[in-house]
């Protein structure tokens, strides 16, 4: 019987395997526009308190994440880029209306901020954190600069650890809801995290004092999800 019950479980788990292969950020870049998804929230609304609040993580992703998705699909459509992939409009986004450019950043950015976080205590790998080390002199000055490029990003905006074509990691940060793979940022790459800083994502519980948001995101980042996504790039 035990026997029975490990195979079972073995080919259920290969049945499922495909299921975990890749995150939503991943297959919404190689799925056409006009067939995405809007994606499950990984955890309960008050997983991450009391960094972020269930309240603040309800009406992120309810509303505003919702209307991303829902706008974009709207936009998108009345183009001729409705049957591209995702990073296939972003490599031309410049070229696409406004609507599209704004709306679907928005999409695509918060899906990658969900699931770079996390209430578990979680570390870098060992290549993620060697190549950190070696782009940026150490961890610590790592988290100096992307903590420094979240606080300054004036406005509304983003902060970004990239991977860029050169094989070499870099901080940046982008305004509204842009991202390091469209072609209307200064310099471009692979996104392997991201934090939101638009007053939507802390004002409910930090109010104008960003600064702190940014120092306790520290706090949930998801190092595994970040460290696979520098991996399998």
């Amino acid at each position: 019987m035990k026997q029975k019950n490990l195979v079972l479980t073995f080919v259920l788990a290969i049945a499922v395997l495909p299921l975990f292969a890749s995150n939503p950020s991943d297959k919404a870049l190689s799925t056409k526009a006009v067939e995405l998804v809007f994606p499950e929230l990984p955890y309960a609304y008050n997983a991450l308190e009391p960094t972020i609040d269930a309240k603040t993580m309800e009406i992120h992703y309810s509303k505003h994440h919702k209307a991303y998705y829902n706008n974009f699909l709207a936009a998108i459509k009345e183009t001729p880029a409705a049957n591209l992939d995702l990073k296939s409009i972003f490599a031309e986004i410049s070229k696409q209306p406004i609507a599209v450019r704004n709306n679907g950043g928005g999409y695509y950015n918060h899906n990658l901020f969900w699931e770079n976080m996390t209430a578990a205590k979680t570390a870098p790998s060992a290549s993620l954190k060697a190549a950190i080390e070696k782009d940026f002199g150490s961890f610590d000055k790592f988290k100096e600069e992307f903590s420094g490029a979240a606080k300054k990003q004036f406005g509304s905006g983003w902060a970004w650890l990239v991977l860029g074509k050169d094989g070499k990691l870099f901080v940046s940060s982008t305004p509204n809801q842009d991202n390091p793979l469209m072609d209307v940022v200064e310099k471009k790459g692979t996104p392997l995290l991201a934090l939101d800083v638009w007053e939507h994502a802390y004002y409910l519980k930090y109010q104008n004092l960003r600064a702190d948001y940014v120092d306790n995101f520290w706090n949930i980042v998801n190092w595994d999800v970040v460290s696979k996504r520098f991996e399998n790039k």
